[in-house]
């Protein structure tokens, strides 16, 4: 019988398998398609070490007018999906008010500040140092106004998280990016983020890793979760139903449907985005943000992978490509691009909780059973260190500093 279960084998799963198995447990990796094939596949690709503080809702008049009526792409709405996630959203606007974002910063910044400490040496052992790339990434801005707010953020972050970045001209984002077509009102260049050119291979990377090391893998369902009459856990896999002594859920946006069969209601607010790869000759040397249009682009194995920004939207709704067809369009603009990879784009999903801190921790009422989930925008860059702080929570059995803000218990 393995002494730990993991349940969902994306960045955040793979890195707490990962981190249990270094502290001595038998653990098997549970997941239904494989090791980085959802969320951790389709992200921007960044480790995102200059995200001390997580994205707040945007409170400008200009901004909500525009997000209001479609107008900006940075966010897509439909009003079901708002009604049925408005505590989460009412939750979301409250926490990103200026004096208690800044408060859930500073515990926020445990899982990215130092995010590419604890990928490097995972990089190094799982002999995938060549996905990354060491370059950081340019905001890049069209209008002056949006570089003029963006810079007190930038000033901040370097002040108060010690964040290397540099203002450029558009002379310098030339220079950087010579196949640049647009003039620009001027760039921020965060040089310490590290890009990677497939997120899904760093995840299978670390993953094999992991099997590498002892750890087993085995495809299931994660809905098939039970307590034992013992005191364990068991789920359902392709060898038959398994046990260990417990059980750690980091199925990303998945998690909620889990945890509320045992009797937790997580407020999990699932932010969707797109993805599509385009041939390119002639695209950034670097990753690139457009920041007026919401648009990230970087080169990736595939092409360059243009990203999109939120979608609020039903889980599985279907596609709606207004956000990447603008995306695709403001990409057009900055690079001569080709065709595109893919016939359809792809679409994953953010789970996101209203204060804006994951869940880390063991549930209030079920020995055994642990949570791990919620990373919103920066599971992928912090997963590693994430699993670390859910450790300091199994092996020592004390409850730091830290704990509370990303306890289960919070929610009731």
């Amino acid at each position: 019988m393995a002494t730990s279960i993991v349940l969902g084998a994306g960045m955040v799963g793979v890195s707490t398998a990962l981190a249990l198995q270094q502290r001595g447990d038998d653990v098997l990796l549970v997941d239904r398609k494989g090791i980085g094939r959802e969320t951790s596949y389709g992200n921007a690709g960044a480790i995102q070490t200059e995200a001390c503080e997580p994205t707040a809702f945007p409170r400008s008049v200009g901004f909500l007018l525009k997000a209001a009526t479609k107008q900006h792409n940075m966010i897509n709405w439909h009003p079901r999906a708002v009604i049925e996630n408005r505590h989460a959203l009412w939750g979301y606007w409250k926490n990103s008010a200026p004096a208690r974002h800044a408060a859930i910063s500073q515990w926020y910044a445990r899982f990215t500040a130092k995010a590419e400490k604890h990928h490097a040496p995972l990089a190094k052992a799982a002999d995938a140092e060549h996905l990354i790339r060491r370059s950081g990434y340019i905001a890049a801005f069209r209008q002056a106004s949006t570089l003029e707010s963006h810079m007190k953020t930038a000033e901040r972050l370097k002040q108060g998280w010690d964040v290397p970045v540099v203002e450029l001209s558009d002379a310098q984002v030339h220079e950087k990016e010579p196949a640049l077509n647009v003039s620009l009102a001027g760039g921020l260049w965060f040089s310490n983020v590290w890009t990677c050119q497939s997120p899904g291979a760093l995840t299978s990377a670390y993953g094999e890793l992991f099997k590498q090391r002892g750890g087993g893998m085995a495809y299931g369902d994660a809905m098939s979760l039970a307590a034992t009459e013992d005191g364990g856990w068991s789920v359902m896999t392709e060898q038959g139903r398994v046990e260990a002594e417990r059980v750690v859920v980091a199925l990303g946006p998945w998690s909620s449907e889990l945890t509320e069969r045992f009797g937790y209601r997580i407020p999990l607010l699932r932010k969707r985005g797109y993805h599509r790869h385009f041939t390119s000759s002639s695209g950034p040397n670097n990753a690139m943000l457009d920041v007026d249009n919401a648009t990230f682009m970087s080169p990736m194995n595939q092409g360059l992978r243009v990203c999109t920004g939120a979608e609020i939207t039903q889980f599985d709704a279907p596609a709606d490509l207004r956000q990447i067809s603008r995306a695709e369009q403001a990409a057009r603009e900055f690079f001569e691009l080709g065709e595109r990879v893919e016939s359809s784009p792809w679409i994953g999903h953010r789970p996101c909780l209203p204060d804006m801190l994951p869940v880390i921790g063991a549930a209030p009422r079920h020995k055994g059973l642990w949570f791990h989930f919620g990373h919103a925008h920066q599971g992928f860059t912090g997963g590693p260190a994430a699993a670390q702080l859910l450790m300091e929570l199994m092996v020592d059995g004390k409850s730091p500093d830290w704990a509370p803000h990303f306890s289960p218990a919070r929610f009731g």
